[in-house]
């Protein structure tokens, strides 16, 4: 027996299940699954993906041209040309002698005639000139397919970028929310001590002057978090308006490598790799262009149908021909133009040497900012644990009526300071280390191997 549910049972049920589906929230975003959607979402990385299948096709449209060619055409005309008449009429089978001989031949009637025409072309030989094209466009699609992979580091890289902004503005935020709490206390505490005469005014003027500038720095890092959070929007594909929950940001795996370690991988950079290929495409220009200078032999055929109406096949004919053709000469085209294509050849290995170095240049100058970024943060964390002392022993001193209400807000001051700096020492750390991956030739996700899902190092 099958239990019937009445319609508000159901109607409860599915908004029970709607509404516990909407309830339900998403895991915070981390710093490796940002980068994966950076790289999968980005509309530069669509681009050089549909530019990759572009260079695929020219691949085909090179082959294309060893296959046979094929056109059906339809002719129709009308003429009173003597030969012209004449010819039609033999072709269209339809020539009589009597009538021949009894009209005029220099002023025959006009005719109307119409060819359709099936004629294939085969090359059997072009130099060389084919088979260059089709390598030439083979090396095209594989740059096209390393200029995609490096689209996409360079998208994971910028997706990072976004999301490590965005994590340091909050983290500085809440600091700065922080401060102002600590500052609005000892603004209450100073109040309270000049109300009983034991603070003169301006040191409680002195700490209001502060506290409202610390309300203009949180008013300024909200907007910065706002335009932080529309950016990793942006590099995520999503509404400029939507919100992210960040995971919690650990600390950078460490600088494990030496500079020659990372240099060894340089050569596997996909810019670098994909502008050698196209060099290597480059140089067989010149080839394809010597090709000129030979012969170039083919064979065609055609067969014809003509009429005196269109599509008609009173009159039927087949030709077969062997065509050789050979520019003697052209004006100094051909030359002019293998010139120009060794040029251009001998100007690509330049720069292409040049880009090596540059590469090069960008790994250490990386690094050299990796291990700066790395000391900056080491130095970071001994100088909060200094700053938080500092402020301790300073409250304790101002609450013995012995520190001023000046130096209470210097030590508090001072310990934002440092935690700000420490913030920032942690994603300089993480983005040193991320762009010089790219710079390297390493998928930026690598350097995140370091650590576990859990984020810890």
């Amino acid at each position: 027996m099958v239990k019937q549910f009445s319609p508000t049972v159901l109607f409860s049920l599915t908004l029970l299940l709607v509404t516990g589906h909407a309830g339900a929230e998403s895991p915070p975003l981390e710093l490796g699954e940002a980068m994966a959607r950076g790289r999968a979402r980005a509309p530069e990385v669509e681009a050089a993906r549909q530019r990759e299948e572009a260079a695929q096709a020219r691949i085909i449209e090179a082959g294309s041209y060893r296959k046979p060619q094929v056109r059906l055409s339809e002719t129709w005309a009308r003429t009173d040309s003597p030969a012209e008449a004449f010819a039609f009429q033999l072709n269209q089978e339809r020539f009589s002698f009597p009538a021949f001989a009894a009209s005029d031949p220099n002023d025959p009637d006009a005719l109307s005639t119409a060819i359709t025409r099936v004629e294939v072309e085969i090359p059997l030989w072009t130099g060389g000139e084919i088979t260059t094209r089709i390598r030439q466009a083979r090396l095209a699609a594989e740059a096209a397919g390393k200029v995609t992979a490096g689209s996409g580091d360079r998208a994971a890289l910028a997706a990072a970028e976004a999301w490590l902004f965005l994590e340091q503005a909050r983290e500085q935020l809440a600091l700065l929310e922080q401060a102002r709490e600590a500052l609005a206390g000892h603004v209450e505490l100073a109040r309270a001590y000049t109300e009983q005469g034991m603070l003169v005014r301006s040191e409680l003027l002195r700490a209001e002057v502060e506290l409202a500038r610390m309300d203009d720095l949180l008013a300024e890092m909200r907007g910065r978090t706002e335009i932080a959070e529309a950016g990793l929007a942006f590099r995520l594909a999503e509404p400029l308006a939507a919100s992210f929950e960040l995971a919690p940001l650990a600390p950078p795996p460490p600088l494990a490598e030496d500079l020659a370690a990372w240099l060894g991988t340089v050569e596997t950079r996909p810019d670098l790799a994909a502008a050698r290929t196209l060099l290597a495409a480059g140089e067989l220009e010149a080839r394809a262009r010597k090709a000129r200078l030979f012969p170039r032999i083919g064979i065609a055929a055609r067969h014809d149908r003509v009429d005196d109406q269109l599509f008609g096949s009173h009159g039927e004919s087949t030709t077969v021909m062997a065509l050789a053709t050979y520019d003697l000469f052209t004006g100094g085209r051909n030359k002019a133009a293998i010139a120009a294509a060794e040029a251009e050849a001998a100007a690509g290995r330049t720069e292409v040497a040049r880009f090596e170095e540059g590469a090069r240049l960008e790994v250490e100058q990386s690094f050299e900012a990796a291990k700066a970024a790395y000391a900056r943060l080491a130095t970071a964390g001994s100088a909060i644990a200094a700053a938080d002392e500092a402020l301790r022993i300073t409250e304790e001193r101002f609450r013995s009526g012995v520190a001023k209400t000046l130096d209470v807000l210097d030590a508090v001051t001072a310990r934002r300071e440092a935690a700000a700096r420490e913030v920032t020492a942690r994603v300089d750390a993480h983005l040193a280390l991320l762009r010089l991956s790219v710079a390297a030739g390493r998928a930026p996700e690598s350097v995140l191997s370091a650590m576990n899902p859990g984020g810890t190092p």
